[in-house]
């Protein structure tokens, strides 16, 4: 196996299993650990993985995009916690947005069930776990559903939500960094996400500490369009100020 069969290999292991260690990628491919610490860190330069301590995860790209049932097994307590978070910054918002993706269902999850809500998402779960509150009003938004993600996406979802003036949006992102904004693979995806951004009077986001710095295909949203950061301590202080720099308020749980 040449350099390059071998850093796709690395690649393909990294995609199916979630990450990837160093020590079993040593013993898995049969090369020293130092091998596959450069063979990482060229991954890393090429926007394909992202390095940890101890090994490395992949970044989602045009190419690449893990599924819902996938995302539903990983940092879940960290992702409660976010969701805990965003949630408590409803404040009197009487319609909102939720985005697809697991972190923002657990959001939907949080909201008050004792006052009366309008929630509109592109997201079959979220309208799945909310439908039977008896004070929250659910609008899914129609189109093409991604099998991936189930949610609704394409002209037919971005006509509808553009007819709606929205009090508040909870927004989920592949990626997210200082320099290229908010991104996400699919550019369907990420026309709902920008009518979504463009019909709400507040916006949001909530994402794992892994978010950030990763750079994903499509471009929808820059960092200082939101009033507020939700993720986790992952996301270490100091690049948290740099962020909280470009506008938004940047809260770690």
């Amino acid at each position: 196996m040449d350099t390059e069969e071998r850093r796709r290999g690395i690649l393909d292991t990294a995609r199916r299993e979630g990450s990837v260690g160093v020590n079993a990628l040593s013993d898995l491919f049969k090369v020293a650990k130092e091998t596959v610490r450069r063979d990482l860190h060229v991954l890393e330069e090429h926007g394909l993985v992202r390095r940890t301590h101890g090994g490395a995860y992949p970044v989602e790209s045009a190419g690449f995009e893990t599924t819902l049932a996938v995302r539903t097994t990983r940092n879940v307590p960290q992702k409660s916690r976010i969701a805990a978070a965003a949630a408590d910054l409803l404040g009197d918002a009487e319609t909102v947005f939720v985005d697809e993706g697991f972190t923002p269902q657990l959001v939907a999850e949080a909201l008050p069930q004792d006052r009366p809500l309008t929630v509109v998402t592109a997201s079959l779960a979220v309208a799945t776990s909310l439908a039977a509150v008896e004070k929250t009003s659910v609008l899914l938004l129609g189109g093409r559903v991604r099998g991936s993600t189930m949610a609704t996406v394409d002209h037919w979802a971005s006509r509808m939500l553009s007819e709606f003036v929205i009090d508040l949006a909870y927004v989920g992102a592949n990626g997210i960094s200082r320099e290229y904004g908010l991104t996400t693979p699919d550019p369907a995806v990420a026309e709902v996400k920008a009518q979504a951004l463009r019909s709400s009077r507040r916006r949001i986001f909530a994402g794992i500490h892994s978010k950030f710095g990763a750079v994903s295909f499509c471009r929808f949203a820059g960092v200082g369009d939101f009033e507020a950061i939700v993720t986790d301590a992952g996301l270490t202080s100091a690049e948290a100020q740099r962020y909280s720099l470009l506008g938004p308020q940047v809260i770690r749980v």
